[in-house]
């Protein structure tokens, strides 16, 4: 397969992890999610279940791209560094896992508000407390995860750097967004005050900027020199 190709189909399989990413991620949980106040949160649920079953999908297929998506950018870069492809890869396939894991407490809750012997086993404080204890399971998976979505952006950022096709800032700004996954996960859990301060919203904001131009840089323009210098 040319590597013009591989480059569009890395770009593909990225343009779908950032698209349900954003969706299953950011629009669902500012949609539905109240973090202080438990019956807002399953009144918003009921209301919208559609959409909570759409979340779990979204989930789903953006973690069966983010499968595909270091396989094919292994076979772009590693004529860069072998060792450093292999490293991103092994990093990135690490997080499916742990991901596919979590998204089971979503199911656990499609469940408590679906299944007619279930509902009529629990109460409605009980179905309170535990809808959002999973919510709760599923957003520590994510904290988890974030190991991962952090370090394998650190090899891939240096493999973009010195790529020699890809803009250097791109890889610039994804190795400042792996520094950003980890300062916030050690953060959140060394500071109780960390997310009252305001700063981990700023922290991952140069790995978002980074992928999604590195995104649609391989989607749109590809390998435009149609070779990667290779570094060793």
């Amino acid at each position: 397969m040319q590597r013009k190709t591989l480059t569009h189909l890395a770009g593909l399989s990225y343009f779908i992890v950032v698209l349900t990413g954003v969706f299953s991620l950011m629009f669902v949980p500012n949609e539905l999610i109240n973090n202080v106040a438990p019956a807002i949160t399953l009144d918003n649920i009921r209301k919208n279940l559609f959409l909570f079953r759409l979340d779990i999908v979204a989930n789903i297929l953006c973690y069966l791209a983010f499968m595909a998506l270091p396989l094919l950018l292994y076979l772009v870069l590693k004529p860069v560094h072998k060792i450093m492809a292999q490293a991103m890869v092994l990093l990135a396939l690490m997080s499916i896992p742990i991901s596919l894991m979590s998204i089971t407490h979503k199911l656990d809750i499609l469940d408590l508000l679906t299944d007619p012997v279930l509902s009529g086993l629990i109460n409605e404080t009980s179905l309170t407390t535990q809808v959002f204890f999973h919510l709760k399971q599923f957003n520590n998976g994510i904290n988890i995860v974030s190991i991962f979505w952090g370090s394998w952006l650190f090899p891939f950022g240096l493999l973009v750097y010195k790529s020699g096709f890809l803009p250097k800032s791109l890889g610039i700004l994804l190795i400042a967004g792996s520094i950003g996954y980890m300062i916030n996960l050690f953060g959140g859990i060394l500071l109780v005050t960390y997310y009252e301060l305001g700063l981990s919203s700023y922290f991952p904001s140069p790995a978002s900027i980074g992928e999604i131009g590195t995104c649609f840089w391989l989607l749109i323009l590809g390998d435009r020199k149609g070779f990667v210098t290779n570094q060793k």
